[in-house]
């Protein structure tokens, strides 16, 4: 059990707080085509500033590589965070990052007031975690909140080291709801405890089969990653997404479900398609049926969409990481679709895992119907492995 010291725990009335968010927003023309990170930040920013901290907000935008680039400034967000927020975000521009600008501006802060330093990635120590930019990020602060759990699985500076310099370190609210979600969920569920794992790969979920075969009483694999396990059970997949290599692998999780008393579904059928595109001529490839040559499989099936369904009907617990399958073509996304629904229409705790399930929940219109959709891609599956995070190992402990 994960227990950090949280906001909710700190007297900051006259502190400086440096507050680590997740402002790596898209841009055109140095306009943000979406604000969800900006807008899901604003609790925590707003119960700083209400509680009369002087608020130094960091994140970094992009991959600059360790070197100012005009077009991934966080001079955008600042505009943007002051709308937001109804009050002036000082934008300290600094390409050094802790600079004149940025000294001057915390020096001049009133309680309540909210600066802006620029991209941290502009170091190129930030992605090394080196101790000296930690010191000076550390330098500006007395106290300091990591709210950013979309890199919570990095040891970067702003991060994690600058952690290390600091009397105290706190967590923010979108943070603290990972925790209490992705962490403390998983590894203390209500029970029947589900996953469901589609996406690409096999090899890139590794990890979370064999840690959530330890958990879960269901397990249900989909996506392109289930052609490997059908594979390896003697069945011929066509030209669908393959990884020989881990044919081996695929059986001895079959074996371990079977000994741990795990349910392991994997599709019944399938949506098959001739090319890997939306007007693709399609089928169903039935139960018990081989997948030709010259076709592939690109969504499960009606049968499979029935079966997920029903098996996840008495859960309690749900965790659901990548989507079932091409979900971004209309034409293969209905078992994604049907996922979305069977959660939507249960009476338990529905966390969705970050990454392309987050996307696709959010798109098919089910959002709001989930307990939790995480902020992280690959720190959630990190999480979902059971690795300690660096982000959230750094903070204090109560």
């Amino acid at each position: 059990m994960l227990n950090k010291v949280s906001i909710d725990d700190i007297q900051v009335k006259g502190k400086r707080v440096l507050c680590r968010c997740d402002f790596n927003v898209p841009l055109i023309d140095g306009k943000i085509t979406d604000e969800n990170r900006l807008v899901a930040s604003l609790p925590t920013i707003n119960k700083l500033i209400g509680d009369g901290a002087k608020v130094i907000l960091c994140s970094h935008l992009g991959k600059p590589k360790g070197e100012p680039k005009p077009e991934l400034s966080l001079a955008p967000v600042a505009v943007r965070l002051s709308e937001l927020l109804n009050k002036e975000v000082i934008f300290a521009a600094d390409p050094e990052v802790v600079g004149p600008n940025a000294k001057a501006a915390v020096e001049a802060m009133n309680d309540g007031d909210v600066v802006l330093l620029e991209n941290t990635r502009y170091r190129a120590e930030e992605t090394k975690n080196g101790e000296a930019f930690s010191k000076e990020l550390a330098s500006l602060c007395d106290i300091y909140v990591n709210d950013a759990f979309g890199t919570a699985h990095r040891a970067h500076c702003s991060s994690c080291g600058v952690a290390s310099y600091v009397e105290t370190a706190a967590v923010g609210y979108l943070m603290q709801k990972e925790i209490d979600f992705l962490g403390n969920a998983v590894n203390n569920p209500k029970r029947p405890f589900a996953a469901i794992l589609g996406g690409a790969k096999v090899s890139s979920k590794i990890a979370v089969i064999e840690n959530l075969l330890d958990k879960v009483d269901i397990l249900i694999v989909g996506g392109g990653m289930a052609y490997t396990f059908m594979k390896a059970q003697g069945k011929a997949v066509g030209d669908s997404l393959l990884e020989a290599d881990y044919c081996d692998y695929c059986l001895k999780m079959i074996e371990k479900a079977e000994k741990k008393g795990v349910k392991l579904l994997l599709p019944v059928d399938n949506i098959i398609a001739d090319a890997f595109s939306n007007d693709a001529n399609t089928k169903i490839c039935l139960k018990g049926e081989d997948i030709p040559e010259g076709w592939m499989g690109l969504d499960i099936g009606p049968a499979s969409e029935k079966l997920f369904a029903d098996a996840l009907k008495d859960a309690k617990t749900v965790v659901w990481n990548g989507p079932m399958g091409a979900f971004e073509m209309p034409s293969f996304a209905s078992g994604t679709v049907a996922v979305a629904k069977a959660l939507a229409d249960i009476d338990a705790i529905t966390i969705i895992g970050g990454g392309d399930s987050a996307a696709a929940v959010n798109q098919l219109g089910y959002g709001d119907k989930m307990t939790h959709i995480s902020t992280g891609g690959g720190a959630s599956l990190e999480f979902l492995e059971g690795k300690e995070l660096p982000g959230v190992a750094a903070c204090t402990d109560k």
